[in-house]
């Protein structure tokens, strides 16, 4: 049997802001860090935290963009999948990432819980996974950037 809609809202709401059991997820993850815990990199060449949250953005936005068949251009920040952000970012770009990461979750929610659950299975053009595929790992990618986060955080305090 193939999840529907309800379940899958839970599915992303779970991974991103809503209490579960198995821990932080992504909005916790985040949450009270500082624009310098998120601008700290583990070694040259690795991604911070920063750049996470807004990975972690663009992704709900190509979802979201794929189930609704809307045309690329509409993500806030310039550039694609990965954003580099400095060392030195200040607590003003922090929370426009914050507000930004928040803002694309919930348009992806709500295209969600407007889409058609007939097409759940259905494979959009250009794409190697259905739309439940895509829906699902939304919340997966999520769930997997909280940890990464979670990890980040305990390396940076030593």
């Amino acid at each position: 049997m193939k999840p529907g809609l309800p379940f899958l809202l839970e599915l992303l709401g779970q991974a991103y802001d809503r209490r579960s059991w198995h821990g932080p997820n992504l909005r916790g993850s985040l949450r009270g860090m500082s624009a310098a815990d998120a601008a700290w990199r583990p070694a040259p060449g690795r991604h911070n935290v920063h750049e996470i949250a807004l990975h972690a953005a663009y992704w709900k936005y190509a979802v979201r963009r794929r189930l609704t068949g809307e045309t690329r251009g509409s993500f806030p920040v310039k550039g694609s999948n990965w954003f580099p952000r400095p060392a030195s970012g200040t607590a003003a770009e922090w929370k426009e990432t914050l507000e930004v990461l928040a803002e694309v979750h919930r348009s992806l929610a709500g295209a969600v819980a407007a889409f058609d659950p007939a097409r759940l299975a259905e494979t959009p053009a250009r794409s190697r996974f259905s739309n439940l595929d895509m829906i699902a790992g939304a919340a997966a990618h999520d769930l997997y950037h909280a940890g990464q986060i979670q990890l980040l955080k305990r390396l940076r305090a030593g």
